[in-house]
């Protein structure tokens, strides 16, 4: 900067030379508003999987202990466990599939509003929407998994009993 200052100097004194940066702080500060719109899309992003886990996990955590006396009677009958953790888990990969056309579908109307926001993107991307429905579904099946397993614990004996 010292020696720009010289240079701008020798050439015209009477030249102002007041903000000098290098090419990289001035194509930083060119772009900081759209990397701070990012980080935080990213972040609200990171929330709203972590929402969804949580609604996915209470929704079937309830319906098992709504279910308990259903699922005693079929593992009294002789369901195994692991039928169970499939139903469970069944139950959770349609539940989670309904959200994610739903929320594709969401996407693709929301597209055009966004378009003017992506750089490199088409508001349409095929890899795109396919990852983050392929994120979504494997956070839904894994909030289920405790829920599921907590099923295939359920002892008839006590399930007959809870009412």
């Amino acid at each position: 900067a010292l020696l720009i200052r010289d240079a701008v100097a020798k050439a015209d004194s009477s030249l102002p030379v007041l903000d000098i940066r290098s090419e990289d702080e001035q194509i930083a500060a060119t772009v900081r508003n759209e990397r701070i719109i990012a980080d935080l899309t990213a972040g609200f992003g990171g929330l709203a999987l972590v929402l969804a886990c949580i609604g996915i996990y209470g929704t079937l955590a309830y319906s098992v202990s709504r279910r308990t006396n259903e699922i005693g009677i079929r593992m009294a009958l002789g369901a195994q466990g692991s039928q169970v953790v499939r139903m469970v888990l069944n139950e959770a990969g349609w539940m989670t599939a309904i959200g994610v056309v739903a929320g594709l579908g969401g996407a693709m109307a929301m597209g055009r509003v966004v378009a003017s926001m992506l750089y490199g993107l088409k508001p349409w991307d095929p890899a795109t929407l396919a990852g983050a429905a392929a994120v979504v579904l494997l956070v839904g099946l894994a909030a289920s998994v405790i829920p599921a397993r907590r099923a295939a614990g359920i002892d008839p004996m006590k399930a007959l009993r809870h009412e």
